[in-house]
């Protein structure tokens, strides 16, 4: 445990963060077995247990795509190379575009696909998609700015924040009818969508901004005496104060849009949940160094991964959730969910330990599947030539 400690005051990581991102996996985790098998009767808004759990599992999302941007921006700009030569940046275009196929790969049906249909599922968007997309996104705004005044960067992430909560009364209600299924899935619920990268992109490039400001200050002597308050301070405000802010706006201005605001302010009290916890994990920093804590926050992809397969049935269409569909009572989804939680964390940890060995282990696997293919593959590849011939035969004649 020393070593640890030691390790912690001398290196520019920020441990917390990784326990943070820990504890948002393993909340979403608890939440989707919930959400999906809890049976219907035990939903009750007045119990005051499950409005409890309902507000602090809204919490996970915001968390989750704060931390997000805030890590990739903390790697991206601590590199001393600027541009489009930060070897961060060629990474996070890889990851983002690696999050975005493993997110369609994961809403395959591969019986659907042996019959030769892609089901409308296969097109939803869910946090993979948005947050690979974020990346992404965060990535362009770099390349745009770095090269222009060192004030850019930062204040163009938090207008985004702001753009994007603000004006959502605006374009939430939008349709999108004019986009394609597949691309109005970015930006609409209305097909079924989990996540949109509107408004959710907001939280990335805030934990963005944050990001810089912890960067800028890191060797600041009274940085978390500093910091664990004013998000204290923040957090409080916009959890019990924003509503009334905006009201007292469009009083004021007569601007209908912050009476929208007002009316449904579910973004700014849950960027104030966000504050809460920055200041909670601050403050705790000292204690949130175990190892297996800090795997699990290294890990969250695969846990990710794991648990999508297992709960909703991934590629096999077999998973808890059809067999199980809210009809769990309290207790039972409980000892599920901590069973469920357990399941999901260890076998990443194994396959994050075991990583090379199983990866190619599936490789020799897929080298000896092919070998048996090749023939098969030989016979068409001539069978199709040969068809090919003989229409370009008859269309020439």
């Amino acid at each position: 445990m020393i070593k640890i400690v030691a390790l912690e005051k001398n290196s520019t990581r920020l441990y917390f963060i990784d326990a943070m991102r820990a504890w948002a996996i393993l909340m979403m985790l608890q939440g989707h077995f919930i959400d999906g098998l809890l049976d219907n009767v035990f939903r009750d808004n007045s119990n005051i247990g499950f409005s409890l759990w309902k507000y602090f599992r809204g919490m996970t999302a915001p968390v989750f795509f704060t931390v997000s941007g805030f890590i990739f921006t903390y790697l991206l700009v601590r590199s001393p190379k600027n541009g489009i030569a930060n070897p961060r940046v060629k990474k996070g275009i890889r990851r983002g575009l690696e999050l975005l196929f493993i997110g369609y790969f994961l809403r395959l049906n591969l019986l659907g696909i042996l019959n030769g249909e892609i089901y409308d599922s296969f097109y939803l968007v869910d946090v993979l998609h948005c947050i690979g997309l974020s990346i992404l996104g965060i990535i362009a705004i770099y390349l745009l700015t770095i090269s222009k005044a060192r004030f850019l960067f930062p204040s163009l992430l938090l207008g985004i924040t702001l753009l994007l909560f603000i004006f959502e009364p605006q374009y939430q209600s939008w349709s999108y009818e004019f986009l394609p299924n597949a691309l109005a899935n970015y930006f609409t619920k209305t097909n079924g969508s989990v996540f949109t990268i509107i408004p959710w992109f907001g939280y990335a490039t805030f934990g963005s901004f944050l990001s810089l400001l912890f960067t800028k200050y890191k060797n600041y002597k009274h940085l978390y005496t500093v910091a664990i308050p004013l998000a204290f301070g923040v957090g409080i405000f916009l959890i019990f104060y924003s509503s009334h802010f905006f009201w007292v706006i469009s009083s004021t201005t007569g601007v209908q849009l912050f009476a929208d605001i007002f009316y449904n302010n579910y973004l700014f009290i849950r960027l104030g949940d966000v504050f809460i916890v920055f200041a909670l994990f601050m403050l705790a920093r000292k204690w949130l160094i175990s190892s297996t804590l800090l795997k699990i926050g290294q890990s969250t992809l695969s846990i990710y991964i794991i648990h999508f397969i297992i709960l909703y049935g991934s590629l096999t269409g077999l998973g808890i959730y059809q067999y199980l569909h809210h009809s769990l009572s309290p207790l039972e989804v409980i000892f599920g969910a901590l069973i469920f939680m357990f399941v999901c964390t260890l076998s990443s940890l194994v396959y994050e330990k075991n990583k090379k060995q199983l990866h190619l282990i599936v490789k020799r696997l897929f080298l000896r599947f092919s070998y048996y293919l090749e023939p098969l593959a030989k016979r068409t590849l001539s069978k199709a030539r040969f068809l090919a011939s003989q229409l370009f035969g008859f269309v020439k004649n």
